[in-house]
């Protein structure tokens, strides 16, 4: 198993269990060596994807254009990546987890 993040200088690479059809959409901690995201939205018609992608966008205050599906795009387990500074990144993203539940 691959770790849950991958940084790079110009980009954070991030494992991703996807929940949809969630009550709220939210950080749910970790899943083995992904992190956890509950989405409300069904995974139909791409919504728990788009869903997500709006999620981490507002979770991490960057621009949608930042962040992509890179594999798993009709499976729970993603692999996403999110273009800007990888180490930044990690931390910003690392610090919402320590809060989140699970």
């Amino acid at each position: 198993m691959s770790p849950a993040f991958d940084a790079h200088p110009h980009r954070l690479l991030l494992n991703v269990h996807l929940q949809p059809g969630a009550k709220s959409t939210a950080l749910a901690g970790w899943h083995g060596d992904a992190v956890k995201i509950r989405v409300a939205a069904p995974a139909v018609e791409n919504k728990a994807n788009s869903t997500l992608i709006a999620f981490l966008r507002e979770l991490l205050d960057i621009p949608a254009h930042q962040i992509r599906i890179v594999g798993g795009q009709h499976a729970r387990r993603k692999r996403i990546e999110i273009t800007g500074p990888g180490d930044v990144l990690q931390a910003r993203l690392c610090a919402l987890l320590l809060n989140a539940p699970g």
